[in-house]
């Protein structure tokens, strides 16, 4: 029976996924360092499926280089979707292939280092990451809004995964110290297994995440500041764009799209709807989206599916999850109210139902 290793099994599963995705974005649209991500990591848990599996040793050097990757590539990722970054410039490309370069010098001059420098490396760009986090969805101009909530989600997920392979790390570490390495294979495929996992499937972007809850209006600790007058006047513009072209409805949508369109920079809109309504740029444009499907409801005999596209969702599971935090009901039970409430006014008006 042939012996397949667990790490092996996970770059079988995360090429797959590559695959899949490469295959839904035909056209070129997947974000680039999310599948570089990707790719690095099934390439990387191959490595450590041969290394440690098949004991080839020859492959220790390139393990740790190949790991270095992984955290300034996460970091990138992230900020690719924000404003303002180029992938292409100098001091990104420097900021990605500096660690490898570094570590690739330590090898041969400091190789009892290596792993002290791994461990910093990982839990350094897990907290960059966080910092990105703590800037909040609308932080994310670059993603469509039908996944910015998924999407802030996953950027934890992928701290948490780099801050995972620092602990196993650690792990190899101390069985080094206490045990000769006795137990470095089992610990090093477990972590890899979970730790790669977690990244490849927080490059996946999944849309499944609950949306964001709103500030409790009746909580003092929560309360926005009130908007000023410049926030009302964004925000009529806002209104009136979105009232005239239904600029809502476009599935691509992004803060720096919208921003654009008003002639403002990023910040200023999602700070003006910050403070006006409450809530971020997502919940105000699926505020919208949902107004129009229940209009679409009550007035057409359109297919579910077909008002959820028109209106400007993406998936069902978007756009289901939306309609029920906006409306406490599925479109499915809007559309049946308005048909008994139909009825209701026609037998109060003394006509058969």
């Amino acid at each position: 029976m042939v012996f397949i290793p667990l790490p092996i099994v996970v770059a079988l599963l995360l090429f797959l996924m590559l695959a899949s995705i490469l295959r839904g974005n035909g056209e070129g649209k997947a974000n680039r360092p999310f599948l570089a991500l990707i790719a690095l990591s099934a390439v990387q848990s191959t490595l450590v499926g041969l290394r440690w599996g098949y004991q080839i040793d020859s492959l220790k050097f390139a393990l740790p280089i190949m790991a270095s990757f992984l955290p300034p590539l996460a970091y990138a990722s992230f900020r690719s979707l924000m404003k303002d970054w180029n992938v292409k410039s100098a001091a990104n490309i420097a900021s990605i292939a500096g660690p490898p370069i570094v570590l690739a010098f330590a090898i041969v001059v400091f190789p009892f280092a290596i792993d002290l420098m791994l461990i910093i490396l990982f839990v350094g760009y897990a907290i960059a990451i966080v910092l990105l986090g703590r800037r909040g969805p609308d932080g994310l101009e670059e993603v469509q809004f039908a996944s910015v909530t998924s999407v802030h989600r996953a950027l934890y997920i992928a701290a948490a995964a780099l801050c995972l392979s620092a602990v196993f790390d650690i792990l190899v570490l101390l069985d080094f110290h206490w045990a000769r390495g006795e137990n470095a294979g089992v610990i090093v495929s477990n972590g890899n297994l979970l730790g790669l996992l977690l990244i490849g499937l927080t490059a996946w972007v999944a849309g499944d995440s609950k949306p964001d809850t709103l500030p409790n209006a009746n909580d003092p600790a929560t309360e926005a500041p009130s908007p000023t007058a410049e926030d009302h006047e964004i925000m009529s513009r806002l209104d009136d764009l979105m009232a005239r072209q239904k600029f809502y409805r476009d599935e691509n949508l992004t803060l720096t799209r919208l921003a654009r369109k008003l002639s403002l920079p990023s910040r200023q809109l999602s700070n003006a709807i910050n403070r006006a309504t409450g809530g971020n740029v997502s919940q105000y444009i699926n505020q919208l989206r949902i107004r129009d499907a229940c209009r679409l409801l009550e007035e057409t005999d359109q297919s579910v599916t077909s008002i959820m596209l028109e209106s400007g969702f993406q998936t069902k599971s978007n756009f289901n999850r939306e309609f029920r935090r906006i409306t406490g009901m599925s479109p499915v039970a809007w559309r049946e109210r308005e048909v008994w409430k139909l009825v209701a006014a026609t037998n109060k008006n003394g006509h058969p139902a």
